[in-house]
């Protein structure tokens, strides 16, 4: 098996390893098999692949998209490296609020699983970092929402010294204001 899938400290986010194959020329590693991602809980189809460039200190997030737009994420970095981060945002969760990371590099061949209901970003802690992911639903700029970086209550120690962040993440509210549609269901 290629992949090994460990759930974290929030069950529902799934830390993603891939197998890689060396050799003189470089490496070989498969970074997505839907029957494999099946057998360890993850059933969506995903419809869209996302790519960003980012500079060293960079902040993107946290963001996500309300029902019936809401996006599982299967992010991977194809260059440098990023801590990246899910923050649950369903309504009646025991974690609600919380908020899991994990550095993903290129080395490390870790990829993070992300599913509806909770918002997503990431810090960049190379040089520059080359970030790809997956999504289960596509962009919807109407149902576009997000949370802000530093929300107190949140308390993310991002791991960057000068965040840079957009005009738009700067102006997100926190996550007590923040406009969302989740709700926590117990399988």
């Amino acid at each position: 098996m290629p992949f090994k899938f460990s759930r974290l400290d929030i069950p529902e986010i799934i830390l993603i390893e891939a197998r890689s194959f060396p050799d003189e020329r470089g490496y070989f590693a498969e970074t997505y098999k839907q029957s494999e991602f099946a057998a360890a809980g993850i059933q969506e189809l995903f419809v869209q692949d996302n790519f960003s460039f980012s500079k060293r200190g960079t902040i993107r997030g946290l963001h996500y998209q309300k029902e019936p737009m809401a996006q599982g994420k299967l992010v991977m970095v194809c260059s440098g490296e990023i801590f990246d981060v899910a923050v649950d945002i369903r309504q009646g969760s025991p974690t609600f609020g919380h908020w899991v990371g994990h550095k993903l590099t290129t080395a490390n061949g870790m990829m993070l699983y992300i599913p509806p209901g909770f918002a997503h970003g990431f810090s960049v802690l190379s040089e520059v970092a080359v970030v790809s992911y997956k999504v289960t639903k596509e962009y919807a700029a109407a149902l576009d929402r997000g949370i802000i970086w530093n929300d107190p209550e949140i308390d993310i120690p991002w791991q960057v010294k000068v965040p840079l962040i957009s005009p738009k993440d700067a102006a997100l509210p926190r996550l007590r204001e923040a406009d969302c549609n989740f709700s926590y269901h117990a399988d």
